[in-house]
């Protein structure tokens, strides 16, 4: 084994110019499970090599997702359960919360119940847009198009899609001072270890969700909320207040912050290599298979954790019962050993077996055929109306480790025709 890189990937800053793709690349070829320090916590092996973040998904009682998905560590026994959220269990009751909303998120329910209206939605975000020849991708098309389409599964009003965007903002960039109404690293979040997050924004989408359950409790609606709170999972456990709290919060959440970050990312790449650009122009039909591209290429969450139950060895390394084992999908999104250059984007690539959604585990990505069919339409829709594109100024990303996130991404575009 080579010398072991000494990248720090609970280090902020090192992602602050977007993903480190040059420290993931020497963890895959030096140490591809390495031990990473935390200054406020116990460390974690990195795993970055594809083939490793696969088995380790598909492994849930040996790597649980019980003792929670992100960095931080939540000891207490009662906190867990007021912060379990789907993300956060495994076995039967997974599957049982899974099933609740499963066949809602199907390829073919998707397709049917949602394409014509997508279409359509997706046709007016980008006119709107389109009407000025400078704009923000993320304000005008990224943010809002994906948002809408989640409120019209949650059964909620268009004039609410602003304050769904503000919370997804304030609760996953709990890292970013543009965002988070208290960082994540300051002492005064100590005061929301009950939170999703510790943000206090988690409690706002908690008192909508109420309002929204309250009204439809015993109802027969079938939006997303009506089934939660009235529908009783498999296993005979009706949710909990807290339980739906965290439901509806990864609905919002979930449903909104990686779609639109996998759109922004595929439109900056698009704008970054006009060749790609150009063949997508030429032939509209190779766009369902760019989509798969743009899923690799945008790694719109960096990583999931996972906790040992028990002592294993994976690549000579110890990895003992409890300790934190993070999962680095944008790293296996471009590994050497499954993709051919990587580095390149290719909207020709053929079989991108990506690790975007998850891949083979429990926890692959509920959202997956609605988020394939957002990217699809959107750039169907886009593509054809544009005769140039370019950036009109800086590119802003999130700061996160987690959520691979652009911020603002200023375009000036030439319309076609």
């Amino acid at each position: 084994m080579n010398t072991p890189t000494t990248s720090d990937l609970a280090d902020l800053d090192l992602f602050a110019a977007g993903p480190p793709w040059a420290a993931f690349a020497a963890l895959r070829r030096d140490d591809p499970v390495h031990w990473n320090p935390e200054r406020d916590g116990r460390g974690f092996w990195s795993v970055t090599r594809h083939a490793d973040i696969v088995a380790i998904s598909r492994d849930a009682e040996t790597y649980t997702s019980e003792l929670f998905t992100n960095l931080e560590e939540v000891d207490d026994p009662v906190r867990r359960e007021l912060r379990r959220s789907m993300l956060e269990t495994d076995g039967p009751r997974h599957r049982a919360l899974r099933k609740l909303l499963q066949r809602d998120f199907t390829p073919r329910r998707v397709n049917q119940r949602y394409e014509g209206f997508l279409r359509g939605l997706t046709r007016v975000t980008v006119e709107a847009a389109l009407a000025k020849p400078e704009f923000d991708f993320v304000t005008e098309i990224a943010a809002d198009f994906p948002i809408r389409v989640l409120a019209r599964m949650l059964g909620v009003p268009d004039e609410d899609t602003p304050k769904l965007i503000e919370w997804g903002n304030r609760i996953i960039g709990n890292t970013d001072p543009d965002y988070a109404d208290v960082l994540l690293e300051t002492p005064e979040s100590l005061k929301y270890q009950d939170l999703p997050f510790r943000s206090p924004a988690s409690l706002e989408v908690f008192a909508y969700g109420d309002r929204l359950a309250a009204e439809r409790r015993g109802g027969d609606g079938d939006d997303l909320v009506s089934k939660l709170v009235n529908t009783l999972p498999e296993d005979g456990r009706p949710l909990s207040p807290e339980h739906f709290h965290n439901y509806f919060l990864l609905l919002v959440v979930a449903g909104n912050e990686t779609t639109r970050h996998a759109i922004s990312h595929a439109m900056l790449a698009l704008i970054e290599h006009p060749e790609e650009l150009a063949k997508l122009r030429r032939d509209p039909g190779l766009i369902p298979g760019a989509v798969e591209e743009f899923l690799r290429w945008a790694s719109p969450v960096y990583h999931f954790r996972r906790t040992a139950t028990r002592d294993v060895e994976l690549h000579g390394r110890h990895i003992r019962e409890g300790d934190k084992v993070v999962l680095w999908f944008a790293s296996g999104n471009r590994d050497e050993t499954v993709f051919a250059e990587p580095g390149r984007f290719d909207v020709t690539r053929a079989n991108v077996d990506h690790l975007t959604f998850g891949k083979g585990g429990p926890h692959f990505c509920l959202g997956a055929s609605l988020a394939r069919l957002e990217l699809r339409l959107m750039f169907e829709e886009l593509l054809p109306r544009l005769s140039h594109v370019e950036l009109a100024g800086e590119v802003t990303r999130v700061r996160s480790n987690f959520v691979n996130g652009i911020k603002r991404l200023p375009v000036r575009i030439t319309r076609q025709g």
